[in-house]
């Protein structure tokens, strides 16, 4: 049965493929090789799917290669936007920062001219009330006189009478009316005299009074224009410091506690000793001084923010051309051994590309460590360790303090690696963190 089917075959193929013989000749005897139509027919399948499965790879490796190209291109797109919009915040941080100056330094002139204000104000105050004081004793001084000349007059009047009575003549009581009468027109004359000055210091008193009102409006004014000040300042501190307060809390860290240790790792005093001296003022602030006093801490929180923010990762290790081919978790071992915790991130560039510390802080190991390769590891403030694997180089010594930006080495192949690339991590307390925290948290600030 299965002679006469491949018969069959034979015959069929036959029309296309006839048979051919392949000779083989030696010294001593020629030998052939028949080749049916079927075994050509098999042949030729073999070297169609060949050629085909060649032709397929090839495709799939050119499509590979112009895909990388295309994604490598996009990466680079994406690097020179995000470096751009860096430098444009960095700028608008810049100016902000000069913003808060010139306002600072607007604020003391205007401080300068309220306390200029004050003191006008209080000496016209001083003023008006000596003026008043003045008038009250010149006003009860006139009474006391218009009192006395009263009573002289009826004193002269009754003398008059006691006189003409005793001695029946008139000449003498009349002498002496007219030596009154003369006193009388003295005092008269002196209490005109009085009351003119009493009229000169009620009009002295009243230019004070309009003097005063003018300096109060002014001060109102003043004040107005101090209180827009304050406004932009408290909001200029407030914008300027909700970012950075975000980018702490976003990287897993208590802004809090990092302030707190900044400023205890800024606080040195010292000089020479002086005799001790007390102040007796002991006046309360105004607000103005209080809203001042509010905005300078503001500033100084500002300024220890950035003080923590050089001293904590938050820069890239890597600043030319790379991509992300392993993040941080759990992960299939790239060596075919299971699955596999995986505790930094790793970023795949050229060879001897420039690594960089991302952060201030000092070198606690610069050598070669198992798995890790060439290894530099470096310890900065807050708990905070950084690793920086597989180099090709370090550039760096132990013991070496560096700041965020410095070369520490270059990539490489080094240790337990299937290509170029960088393992970094971050260490918080000793616990491995996703450095992709510390990265993500930075990008809306610097």
């Amino acid at each position: 049965m299965l002679t006469r089917l491949s018969y069959r075959i034979n015959s069929t193929l036959e029309r296309f493929l006839p048979e051919r013989r392949l000779f083989l000749k030696s010294d001593t005897e020629t030998r052939f090789v028949r080749l049916r139509p079927v075994t050509q027919a098999i042949a030729l399948s073999g070297s169609a799917i060949l050629v085909g499965w060649t032709i397929v790879a090839t495709s799939i490796l050119l499509m590979d290669s112009i895909a990388a190209g295309s994604t490598r291109d996009q990466t680079q797109r994406q690097q020179a936007l995000y470096e751009s919009r860096l430098n444009a915040l960095s700028a608008d941080r810049d100016r902000r920062a000069e913003e808060a100056v010139r306002a600072q330094e607007r604020f003391n002139l205007a401080l300068a001219e309220v306390s200029k204000m004050q003191e006008a104000l209080l000496a016209t105050e001083d003023h008006r009330k000596e003026l008043e004081t003045g008038i009250e004793v010149i006003q009860d001084t006139l009474r006391r006189t218009i009192a006395e000349r009263d009573d002289a007059r009826g004193q002269a009047e009754r003398v008059t009478l006691a006189l003409a009575e005793q001695t029946g003549s008139s000449r003498t009581g009349e002498s002496r009316a007219a030596d009154t009468l003369a006193t009388l027109e003295v005092l008269t004359s002196t209490l005109g005299a009085t009351a003119r000055q009493r009229d000169d210091l009620a009009n002295a008193a009243l230019l004070a009074k309009e003097e005063t009102e003018t300096v109060y409006q002014e001060k109102l004014e003043l004040q107005a224009r101090n209180d827009a000040i304050f406004s932009r300042l408290e909001d200029a501190v407030s914008i300027s410091m909700e970012p950075l307060d975000k980018m702490f809390r976003a990287a897993g860290l208590k802004p809090d506690d990092l302030l707190n240790k900044v400023r205890s790792g800024y606080s040195g005093q010292g000089g020479p000793l002086s005799p001790l001296t007390v102040s007796t003022k002991g006046a309360s602030l105004t607000p103005e001084e209080v809203r001042a006093n509010e905005i300078l801490q503001g500033l100084d929180r500002m300024n220890l923010y950035r003080m923590a923010a050089d001293k904590a990762p938050f820069a890239m290790p890597v600043k030319t051309s790379f991509r992300y081919t392993s993040g941080f978790g759990g992960r299939n071992d790239p060596f075919g051994r299971g699955k596999r915790r995986h505790e930094g991130t790793d970023l795949a560039g050229a060879y001897g590309s420039p690594v960089y510390s991302t952060a201030d802080g000092v070198v606690v190991h610069a050598g070669w460590s198992s798995g890790y390769g060439r290894l530099v590891k470096i310890k900065h403030d807050f708990g905070i360790e950084t690793r920086y694997a597989h180099l090709a180089q370090i550039r760096v010594d132990v013991g070496q303090r560096v700041s965020r930006g410095d070369r520490i080495g270059d990539m490489g192949n080094s240790g337990r690696s299937t290509g170029t690339h960088l393992h970094y991590e971050v260490r918080l307390g000793g616990n491995a963190v996703n450095p992709m925290t510390f990265i993500k948290a930075a990008k809306d600030v610097f």
